[in-house]
C-alpha cells in the first residue's frame, strides 16, 4: 500500500504560478496527476514514469512542467500562466502502469485544491 500525500494548492490570479508535491510513501513506477474541477469529471493533466518520461494532457501542454525526485518518492507539478479553468482539486496517483485514465492508477491522494481568480 502507497500513501499519497498533496501539497501546495491554495488560490492564485490568473496568470500566476503554483507548485504542488507529492510525497509517496513507497516507490510506484509512474506517478501522475489528475485533476476534477466543479462539476466536471476527473482528468489527466500529466504522468510521468521511474524514468523520466512523461505525458501530458492538452490542456497542460507549454504550461505546466512534471518533475520527479526518485530519492524522496515525490513528484512536482509546476504551473505557470495558471487560468480560472484551471480551477480545480488536484489529485496525485500512483500505479505500476503508465497511462492517461484513472482506473490505471492503484493509489490517490486526497487533493489539494487549486484556485485561479480571474
Amino acid at each position: 500500500q502507497v500513501q499519497l500525500a498533496e501539497s501546495g494548492g491554495g488560490l492564485v490570479q490568473a496568470g500566476g504560478s503554483l507548485r504542488l508535491s507529492c510525497a509517496a510513501s513507497g516507490r510506484s513506477f509512474t506517478m501522475a496527476w489528475f485533476r476534477q474541477g466543479p462539476g466536471k469529471e476527473r482528468e489527466f493533466v500529466v504522468a510521468v514514469d521511474w524514468n523520466g518520461s512523461s505525458a501530458y494532457a492538452d490542456s497542460a501542454t507549454g504550461r505546466f512542467a512534471v518533475s520527479r525526485d526518485n530519492a524522496k518518492n515525490t513528484v512536482y507539478l509546476q504551473m505557470n500562466n495558471l487560468k480560472p479553468e484551471d480551477t480545480a482539486v488536484y489529485y496525485c496517483a500512483a500505479g505500476g502502469r503508465f497511462g492517461v485514465r484513472s482506473y490505471e492508477y492503484d493509489y490517490w491522494g486526497q487533493g489539494t485544491q487549486v484556485t485561479v481568480s480571474s
